[in-house]
């Protein structure tokens, strides 16, 4: 080294400072130190590689109602009709059966003031047209039954003069056959006279009065079949005006029979056009009452969706949102599809909403702070949009050193969840972590029942 500078070390100097910092350098008590912390902190990190872990699920959502009547809903108008007032502001508590809006109407059918007066005058003269038909049926009634008696008298008659036909009949056949007799008894005589003449015992004037007897006999035998022919003929006439007796009154009872259907069919129209009308009544005195729109249930008016006055509403159109009052909450989270199998209903929940504050511990949940408990109620049994799975929590009976959900939560806030499972121990849990498995169970979870469902529960 070049001796540049002017002043100079002693060389006492150099051999005594070596002699200090020797013992400086090579003194042990601090690497001691440090591997007792080192070893104690390991033994504690072994210790807690063996401490319980509860296993949780996360999820995120918000709040909702548990029931869908506790919902926000829009509050439709059943009718078309012109905005005329509103009764209501945003954020007003209203009751059931409150008046929200007044409408008036805009189809030209419903404008007559006097419009039911005018329905009931039709209804009295379709009335009294039923009433008319059913006279008429009545007095075709007894028309129809005064012919079933005159033709059961006619046809008596007709039915006695056919008898009596056939019992002339019977009478000229008898008489013809009793000509015939005298005639072949007389043709008889004749013939035996004649051989007695010829023998010389009857004279001239014996066998032409045979001869005269003989031709009186045959024209009586012409005689009776004359009358025979014309009773039959007079039979048959009888059988024909009995004949014609019954398609005449058949013809008559069948007309008449037709005008009692067609009255039958007419008063049957003008009872249905008499529902129709009494119908059309109730519609109208429905639809005037329709012209107030009141709210279904008590709760606050969160929003008009309708504003100003004279503006043309549609029917069935929304026109406010309606929060029911005093709701029983819910929250909703939303799960991977992964873990849904691992969850049943009845599991603890603990929840943290979004503006209290709180420091959640998974793995221990007695040390959380500012979260609150519930219970699985509702598990969707389809995954709704993004492929998660909807899990309604319910409030849980507060334990010790728990809090109720507090009273200020409103429907839509942010709430984050996480599912309580079993435990396990801290090392399984890393272990678990660090190759992707889900969480593990002691037992198998009960099939989850579908929502709604009133059966047996575990």
């Amino acid at each position: 080294m070049l001796n540049l500078s002017n002043q100079h070390v002693a060389e006492g100097v150099w051999e005594k400072v070596p002699r200090k910092s020797r013992p400086e350098l090579l003194r042990i008590q601090g690497s001691r130190r440090l591997g007792r912390i080192l070893l104690v902190v390991g033994i504690l990190f072994v210790i807690a590689l063996f401490l319980p872990w509860r296993q949780t699920i996360a999820g995120a959502g918000t709040l909702t109602a548990l029931t869908p009547q506790d919902r926000p809903q829009t509050v439709q108008n059943q009718i078309a009709g012109r905005i005329e007032h509103w009764n209501v502001r945003e954020g007003q508590l209203v009751r059931k059966g409150d008046t929200l809006l007044t409408i008036s109407e805009i189809k030209d059918e419903y404008f007559d003031p006097n419009l039911p007066e005018r329905l009931r005058e039709q209804l009295a003269a379709k009335e009294a047209n039923v009433d008319a038909y059913g006279a008429k049926i009545a007095a075709t009634d007894q028309q129809i039954a005064a012919l079933s008696l005159t033709l059961q008298v006619q046809l008596e008659s007709a039915r006695n003069k056919v008898e009596q036909a056939t019992n002339y009949l019977n009478i000229d056949r008898a008489d013809l056959v009793a000509a015939q007799n005298f005639y072949e008894t007389t043709r008889a005589r004749l013939a035996r006279y004649e051989e007695g003449y010829k023998n010389g015992l009857f004279s001239l004037t014996d066998i032409e009065t045979r001869r005269l007897k003989l031709q009186e006999d045959l024209a009586k035998v012409t005689a009776a079949r004359n009358k025979v022919a014309s009773s039959q003929q007079a039979l048959a006439n009888a059988r024909i005006e009995l004949s014609n007796l019954r398609a005449k009154y058949a013809q008559d009872l069948a007309k008449a029979n037709s005008d009692r259907s067609t009255a039958v069919s007419s008063r049957a129209s003008s009872k249905g056009e008499v529902a129709a009308t009494r119908n059309k009544i109730s519609n109208v005195e429905v639809r005037r009452g329709l012209y107030v729109v009141r709210a279904p249930q008590t709760g606050y008016v969160v929003r008009a969706l309708k504003a100003g006055i004279g503006e043309t509403i549609k029917e069935g159109e929304s026109i406010a949102t309606l929060q029911p009052e005093a709701p029983l909450l819910a929250a909703e989270i939303y799960v991977r599809a992964m873990d849904v199998p691992l969850i049943q209903r009845g599991r603890q929940v603990r929840l943290q909403f979004d503006g209290w504050p709180a420091i959640q511990f998974s793995g221990w949940p007695s040390a959380a702070v500012g979260t609150f408990g519930g219970f699985v109620s509702v598990i969707d049994v389809v995954s709704s949009s993004g492929g998660k799975y909807r899990l309604l929590v319910r409030p849980a009976q507060p334990q010790a050193g728990d809090k109720p959900w507090p009273r200020q939560l409103r429907l839509g806030s942010g709430v984050q969840g996480w599912v309580i499972l079993d435990s396990v121990p801290v090392w399984y849990e890393i272990w678990r972590q660090l190759n992707g498995f889900p969480p593990t169970l002691q037992a198998e979870p009960d099939v989850t029942p579908v929502k709604g469902d009133t059966g047996k529960e575990k």
